[in-house]
């Protein structure tokens, strides 16, 4: 096999052009093999395979940089880089499914949020100016889903104001960012792909005019001086060229000669450079083309022949979320849907189906989502707007200065909230509740179960004068967790024996780990230590009725699938201060700092966010109010 023989990118050079396809077969066949074994980005990567040989044979990273945006379709740029063990891909110990900085020097950015590539490939070209590097190139890999993000455009007016700082930008247009492209730039990019190029055009009739004596020259030239508006007419990509960007395109993003010719000319010229590819996300898997959903953008573990899964999984917390939207939807007539270029994997694509005219795809443009939610708010429309949780920091001021300061109606949906795991670092979703604690006027809701899910759904878009927030996990949601009893808005999950007159440790619960700590609850029994457990169900604000509730206890307890600086722990013991509450208090969340790749399980044993590690502490916490030190408390969570 040609595969095994590549070793780094160099190695591609000794290939012809018919060793270079078959290359490009076998990296797909080797693709399907590892990916439906272990799971992972699969369509993208089958659709970028000759496109990343060509740019390893154009450049020559790392003195080169080749950066990918987003960073899911970069599974061929780890082949060619000498990473060909898939076994372990994002699994604890192997292959990150993104750029991994720890993993080779080839990779240079590892944040997998879309639109950032071209900012990142803008100051590394800037410091190649300043340091004098004139022999170093970088080249940002650009979906056309990506480019309908507000930063790219940023990124562009910059770029485009340094016509002789070299930059090569490839349009990776495949029309899908997960599902089909939108908007106007996707229309645009839809025209330049139908329309036969003007410089083909042109150069014939330069041919043609040339030797047509006398009047053949100056008519030409005038001609060719009329180039913009000659442009327009034949191929409008005009847009990229009136921001100052020399367009190349579009190439047959399957074509690895052409691709190469494309990219060397652009490496050639002096400034920056668009370079539009045409590819086919999952090109050469047969049921990756067949799916219009989203040609396998990301799969399970799958049978690589039929490409079907191989098991089913139970009901998701996405699932439900879906199923109780259509159910609003059919309810009140003024719910409305955003997505930002995700309908299928945040779950509105049965909201979609059925109302139609009622969901609005924003591309990926979050900040812009929010301040549109803000707006349809305001017009008399209470709209969801369903986003990952991890993606929703990008959208913090929108939600802060256009949505809570304009006291509107919007429902944030948070998707795979607290800890998602194989995804790594960029995609767990560890941060909201405690940015969003600083939002005067939220509310904010972690369901337990999907019981709870639907009915805090319901309860938030109920409310119209402010926004709320409902975040759930990622994965199959768990049996019903019933309540014994209510206090305040808080539900009462287990209760100490009757004669019990002053319990030992209030554990507060905060959404899906409530099963973990009824069973927190019980290690804390054996050792003769008894507990209260309580479901706030809205943690922000803090409910009135906890401070109280927390001085009848000896110990206070949260625990929370949210980093532990300013999530709901800090919330409480700020609500205790002020009650003037003096009950010690112990959070246990997420620690400060960026998690490794590794299923959830394993993320939360290696952090000390399981049953058995807090209930250790809590033991030892009360040993030593007791005065006892036969059990020594554990080190820290973090």
């Amino acid at each position: 096999m040609l595969l095994t023989r590549i070793k780094g990118p160099r190695d591609l050079d000794r290939l012809s052009q018919e060793e270079l396809d078959q290359l490009a077969a076998e990296i797909r066949s080797f693709l399907v093999d590892a990916v439906s074994k272990t799971g992972g980005h699969l369509g993208p990567n089958l659709g970028v395979v000759e496109l990343t040989i060509a740019l390893h044979r154009v450049f020559d990273s790392p003195k080169d940089k080749v950066l990918f945006d987003t960073g899911h379709q970069a599974y061929v740029h780890k082949l060619l880089t000498g990473r060909q063990d898939f076994a372990g891909l994002r699994t604890k110990g192997g292959l990150s499914g993104y750029p991994s900085r720890a993993e080779s020097e080839h990779d240079v950015i590892e944040n997998s949020h879309a639109s950032t590539v071209l900012g990142w490939a803008d100051g590394i070209a800037k410091a190649n100016e300043v340091l004098g590097r004139e022999d170093h190139h970088v080249a940002a890999v650009i979906g056309d889903g990506a480019l309908t993000g507000g930063m790219a455009w940023e990124a562009l007016n910059n770029i485009a104001a340094a016509k002789d700082r070299p930059l090569v930008i490839v349009v990776n247009d495949n029309e899908r960012s997960y599902g089909p492209t939108i908007g106007g730039l996707a229309n645009h990019l839809a025209t330049l792909r139908t329309t036969d190029g003007y410089e083909r055009f042109l150069a014939r009739g330069k041919d043609l005019l040339e030797r047509t004596p006398v009047v053949g020259k100056p008519l030409y030239e005038t001609l060719h001086g009329a180039k913009k508006g000659l442009k327009d007419f034949i191929a409008p990509q005009g847009m990229f060229e009136d921001l100052g960007l020399k367009y190349i395109g579009p190439i047959d993003g399957h074509d690895i000669e052409a691709l190469e010719s494309a990219l060397q000319r652009a490496k050639r010229f002096s400034g920056p450079v668009i370079v539009h590819c045409l590819t086919q996300k999952g090109r050469g898997y047969e049921p990756a083309v067949q799916d219009e959903a989203d040609r396998f953008h990301a799969v399970g573990v799958i049978h690589p022949d039929t490409g079907l899964p191989v098991s089913t999984d139970a009901a998701s917390w996405t699932s439900v979320f879906a199923d109780e939207m259509v159910k609003l939807g059919k309810e009140r007539k003024d719910i409305v849907a955003i997505t930002a270029a995700m309908l299928q994997p945040v779950g509105l694509k049965k909201f979609a189906d059925a109302y139609p005219d009622r969901i609005f795809d924003v591309g990926i443009a979050e900040q812009h989502g929010a301040t549109s939610a803000a707006g349809l708010a305001t017009g008399g429309a209470h709209p969801v707007f369903a986003v990952y949780a991890t993606f929703l920091n990008r959208a913090f001021d929108q939600v802060l200065m256009d949505v809570a300061l304009h006291k509107c109606g919007v429902t944030f949906v948070l998707d795979r909230a607290g800890v998602t795991g194989t995804d790594g670092a960029s995609h767990n979703g560890m941060w909201d509740m405690s940015i969003l604690q600083v939002v005067p006027g939220l509310r904010l809701a972690a369901p337990r179960d999907a019981e709870q899910l639907r009915a805090q759904l319901n309860e938030a878009v109920q409310v119209k004068d402010a926004p709320t927030v409902v975040r759930f996990s990622k994965g199959v949601v768990g049996p019903a967790v019933p309540a014994v009893g209510r206090i305040g808005g808080m539900d009462v999950l287990r209760a100490p024996a009757p004669e019990v007159t002053r319990p030992d440790v209030l554990l507060v619960s905060v959404g899906a780990l409530a099963p973990m700590c009824l069973e927190i609850a019980d290690l804390l029994d054996k050792q003769g230590i008894s507990a209260t457990v309580v479901d706030p169900r809205w943690v922000k604000p803090v409910d009135e009725a906890l401070a109280p509730l927390a001085d009848r206890h000896r110990v206070v307890v949260t625990v929370e699938d949210n980093s532990r600086a300013g999530g709901v722990g800090s919330a409480v013991a700020q609500a205790l201060r002020d009650a003037g509450v003096d009950v010690p208090l112990r959070d246990f969340g997420i620690p400060q700092r960026f998690l490794d790749h590794a299923t959830r399980k394993e993320v939360m044993a290696e952090i000390g966010l399981t049953a058995p590690d807090i209930a250790r502490q809590v033991t030892g916490l009360v040993a030593k109010l007791d005065g006892r030190y036969d059990s020594e408390p554990a080190a820290a969570v973090d």
